[in-house]
């Protein structure tokens, strides 16, 4: 399904006259899309919270991004929602799609803040939205308190308040106070003309070795799911629950699904992990014996 951006004012226009769905509405709509991949309900399921990707992407104008920019990733956060949303949960389609829409943003303003990569780990995507607040915060504390706070100390509150490393703190800091400086620069204190792209060591893996780690995990990828193929329904499903979800469900829930008894689905557990084990033995014997 494709959406217009090209337009962020009549777009949002667009948005605010779409129709507001209910709980059973929202709930039928995702049941179609998520079974029957019917796109005419994804494309209502979108269009009725587009105006929610609208506002949030409103929230990041002040980085300095174009707006439809900003709404164009806030409704690739919102389909992306769409494709993973599962009714059965039990929660509203609006509060699971704000992450993906956030993270969707967010994603595009670090990637584009600067020409080096701002940050990719949770601890400095937290430090880029929210260092900048925190260290106004705890200033305004400091000199209500009567009292200035050094520079190491400010970076060692920041660090406790975001609940990140202090390194991480260090840093973020330098990046945001910072302008983007090129590699390929002759260095002035350098009579050969030599660039500050020469300085720098490569120490990161070679070509051959990120090559055979991409072919390992697809190896194995494939591998569970032949293992997962030799169970049965109930035991994959057991499997599922268990081991695949973000949050795993009990033996005692499962086992009232199942009609089943605690003790018998933790029986049916260890069994599944039992055929998966002897399939990936198997799997892991013909390729050692195709290989000798």
């Amino acid at each position: 399904m494709a959406l217009d951006f090209n337009s962020d004012t009549s777009l949002s226009r667009r948005a605010m006259k779409a129709e507001l769905l209910d709980a059973e509405t929202e709930l039928r709509l995702a049941y179609a899309w998520r079974d029957q991949r019917c796109e005419e309900s994804l494309h209502r399921l979108i269009t009725a919270y587009m105006r929610l990707a609208i506002s949030m992407a409103a929230k990041f104008k002040r980085y300095g991004a174009p707006m439809n920019d900003l709404i164009q990733e806030a409704g690739l956060g919102l389909m992306k929602a769409a494709e993973k949303f599962d009714p059965d949960r039990g929660v509203r389609f609006s509060t699971y799609a704000v992450w993906w829409i956030k993270a969707s943003i967010q994603d595009y303003v670090m990637r584009n803040w600067s020409m080096v990569r701002t940050g990719s780990t949770s601890s400095q995507k937290s430090l880029f939205f929210n260092l900048r607040r925190v260290q106004a915060r705890l200033e305004r504390e400091a000199l209500a308190e009567g009292t200035v706070l050094d520079r190491q100390t400010m970076r060692e509150r920041i660090a406790t308040e975001v609940g990140v490393p202090l390194h991480d703190v260090e840093m973020m800091e330098g990046r945001l106070s910072g302008s983007d400086f090129s590699l390929n620069a002759t260095q002035s204190s350098d009579e050969d003309g030599r660039e500050w792209i020469d300085t720098i060591e490569d120490d990161g893996e070679g070509a051959d070795i990120l090559v055979e780690q991409s072919h390992d995990t697809e190896m194995l990828r494939e591998w569970l799911l032949v293992a997962l193929g030799s169970l049965n329904e109930r035991e994959r499903f057991i499997v599922r629950e268990r081991k695949l979800r973000e949050d795993p469900r009990t033996l005692e829930s499962l086992g009232n699904e199942l009609n089943l008894s605690k003790e018998r689905v933790r029986q049916l557990e260890a069994a599944a992990f039992g055929k998966m084990r002897k399939s990936l033995e198997n799997q892991s014997r013909e390729v050692r014996g195709f290989l000798n």
